[in-house]
This record gives structure tokens, C-alpha cells and sequence, in this order.
């Protein structure tokens, strides 16, 4: 019994990662697939791997447009392939949110606005200036030439959506009978508690190890590094901007993300499928300019 359940259990692991990767992104995973609510629950898990997968196409284009073109040029190409590879899924979360929140009208009224699938000013607005941000942010990192810390810039696609699933099982949903976020329901329940803790624990676990693979596969050549620091005379700081981005970038996501979505679910009544993209853009611009401010205090 326990060698057919084991055996079972592979395909069925197959099956929920490639269901994360064509949720997620515009990746072709050639599997049919049924998008039952069991199966996009055990899904999640893999959730940060789409964002590692995602985060290093992002940083492969933004280190060879750097080379071929000016940053902010380089910063918009790369930002293009980075909308594209999302599908736009989280950007549109992101508007929704937007046109409901900043409506200030009542819950319910709200919750309308979200589910409408029209974009209004404030959506429009919000987009505007959050793809302004991570363009600059990425022309930040093209400008002062530190690509060879590139892999850095996969951390906040890999958090980012660490916190997603943790707010799947932390929060409510603001709708109970419709909506994305209800075929999420029963990540948090406590009939499952115990599954549910295998999951927040394995969930946590890949995002850690894709991290600390990405910054050990990446990390930078010492001559290089001897040489950004050479303002610094002889005392070699260079590995103080990685090692501090793998333990920061983690804890800003955690308490960044439970501000936001305590905020969220106070006015809404809990979550939404909607918000949770929103979520996933704030906390990848948040976690950038995270980044940003540390290569200042260590780099350069």
C-alpha cells in the first residue's frame, strides 16, 4: 500500500507543478490539465519556483539588453518580457484592487468595482506608476553594472509569491461563493491542519533553497568584486550585499505583506483572487527597491 502511494504520489506532484507553471505564466507545459480546486491547492507549493523560473529570464534579457542598449531602453525590454511571462495576471489584480480601494466606497460597493472587468482611472493610474517604479528600479541595476549580481533580482519573484499562498491560508475570502480565491478554499481550514503545515513547510523550504541555489550558482567573481570595492581600501565587503539580501529580502516580504494585507482584508472582509496579485506586484517593487537600498549601504 505504502509503495503504490508512493508511486502515485510522483505523477500527482507532476501534475500540481505543472498546474503552478501554467497558473502563473505564459511557460509552455505541454500537459492537459483540469484545474479542480484539490489540484490547485497542491499547486502552491510550487509557486516559488515559477517566480525563480520568471526571475531568471528576467535576469538573463535585462544582463544582455544592458550590454546592447542605454538602461532605461534596456529596463523597458526587460520589463515587457517580465509582464509577458505573467500573462498579465498579477497586473490586472493589481488595477482591480486599485479601482476598488481608492474608490472609498463601501465594502460591498467595493467588491463590485473588483469583479467589474472594466479598468478605471485609478487602475490606470496605479499601473502607470507601478511599472514606472519597476523600470527604474531595473535601470538602476543596469546602470551601476551590477548584473553580476543578477540572481538577487530573482528573490523578490520567488518571496513575492511565498507570501501569495501564505495569504490564501491566513486570511478569508471577501466573497465565499465566487471568485479566484475560493478555488483556493481550505488551504487554512483546520480539518487540514495538519496537511496544510506540510504544505507552509515545504512551501518555505523551496523558496529557501531556490535562493540560496541562486546565489551560490550566480554568486560574483572576487576580482570583480575586489574591484567595486576598492573605494573601501583593503576591507572586502563585497559578500555583505548578497548575505544581507537572502536574510532582509525574506523578513521585508513577511512584514510588508501582513501590513498590506491586514489593511486589505480590515476593508474588504478578507481577500480576493485580485488582491492577491495586487499583493504579488506590491511586494515585488517593495523588494526591489529593498535591493536597491542595500547595494547603496554596501556596494556601491
Amino acid at each position: 500500500m505504502k509503495q503504490g502511494a508512493s508511486s502515485s504520489a510522483v505523477p500527482q506532484q507532476k501534475h500540481a507543478a505543472a498546474a503552478a507553471f501554467q497558473f502563473l505564466s505564459r511557460f509552455p507545459v505541454k500537459m492537459q490539465l483540469d484545474f479542480v480546486p484539490p489540484l490547485l491547492r497542491e499547486s502552491v507549493v510550487y509557486y516559488p519556483l515559477v517566480g525563480a523560473a520568471i526571475g531568471l529570464c528576467v535576469w538573463l534579457v535585462g544582463a544582455l539588453s544592458g550590454q546592447l542598449l542605454p538602461a532605461f531602453p534596456a529596463a523597458v525590454l526587460t520589463l515587457t518580457l517580465w509582464v509577458w511571462l505573467t500573462g498579465g495576471l498579477h497586473l490586472d489584480g493589481w488595477m482591480d484592487t486599485a479601482d476598488g480601494l481608492l474608490s472609498y466606497r463601501s465594502r460591498e460597493r467595493m467588491l463590485e468595482i473588483m469583479k467589474d472587468s472594466r479598468v478605471g482611472a485609478m487602475g490606470v493610474i496605479a499601473c502607470v506608476l507601478l511599472l514606472m517604479m519597476k523600470a527604474a528600479l531595473i535601470a538602476d541595476f543596469i546602470a551601476r553594472g551590477s548584473w553580476v549580481y543578477g540572481a538577487l533580482l530573482i528573490l523578490p519573484m520567488i518571496w513575492s509569491r511565498w507570501f501569495m499562498v501564505y495569504a490564501m491560508s491566513a486570511w478569508p475570502n471577501a466573497r465565499e461563493d465566487d471568485g479566484l480565491a475560493v478555488l483556493f478554499k481550505g488551504l487554512g481550514e483546520r480539518r487540514e491542519v495538519q496537511r496544510s503545515r506540510r504544505a507552509a513547510l515545504m512551501l518555505t523550504l523551496i523558496a529557501g533553497v531556490v535562493t540560496l541555489a541562486a546565489v551560490g550558482l550566480f554568486k560574483p567573481d572576487t576580482a570583480i568584486a575586489d574591484v567595486m570595492v576598492s573605494g573601501f581600501g583593503t576591507l572586502r565587503l563585497w559578500w555583505l550585499y548578497p548575505v544581507s539580501a537572502v536574510i532582509v529580502l525574506p523578513v521585508a516580504c513577511y512584514y510588508i505583506g501582513r501590513l498590506v494585507a491586514s489593511r486589505i482584508s480590515t476593508r474588504l472582509g478578507g481577500l480576493t483572487g485580485d488582491t492577491y496579485g495586487a499583493m504579488n506586484e506590491l511586494l515585488e517593487a517593495a523588494l526591489l527597491t529593498v535591493l536597491s537600498v542595500l547595494q547603496g549601504l554596501f556596494w556601491l
